[in-house]
């Protein structure tokens, strides 16, 4: 009797441990990144991409979904910049199998965590927004996907 008590009240005492739900919270927020930030940020970043893709070989197509946001137009200048075909409005020639590429932006305690990935590899890293730019305040996170 007295091991079915004690495991009742392990049990009581373990259960209340125990979180209402299992959804994650995100202090984070999306944030506008404009002017200089927005440039220096998709310049690195673009770099970055084109270190682990690949050099652009001329057909190297990247598919973006259509943004008005400066970082959104920024990178796209960027990845041309590199040599790359950046596709916004979807239409791709049938024999071209394009580059699907995502990215977000985030503020998170004066910082912004911007994110570019394609089917095959995430890009991530922190920087902190200056005056002239934007500077690197993290290392490059990455990420490959099978």
């Amino acid at each position: 009797m007295r091991k079915l008590v004690a495991f009742f009240i392990a049990a009581a005492l373990l259960s209340s441990c125990q979180t209402a739900d299992d959804a994650l919270t995100i202090s984070s927020t999306p944030v506008a990144v404009t002017g200089p930030a927005a440039g220096a940020i998709a310049g690195d970043m673009a770099s970055r991409l084109a270190e682990q893709i690949g050099p652009a070989s001329g057909t190297t197509t990247i598919k973006m979904e259509k943004d008005t946001s400066e970082f959104a137009t920024a990178l796209d200048a960027a990845l041309k910049g590199w040599g790359y075909t950046v596709v916004t409005d979807g239409k791709v020639a049938k024999d071209i199998k394009p580059v699907e590429l995502a990215y977000a932006i985030e503020g998170f305690d004066g910082q912004v965590l911007a994110r570019v990935s394609t089917p095959l590899i995430a890009l991530g890293r922190a920087y902190t927004p200056t005056a002239a730019g934007a500077v690197p305040a993290s290392p490059l996170s990455i990420m490959h996907r099978n």
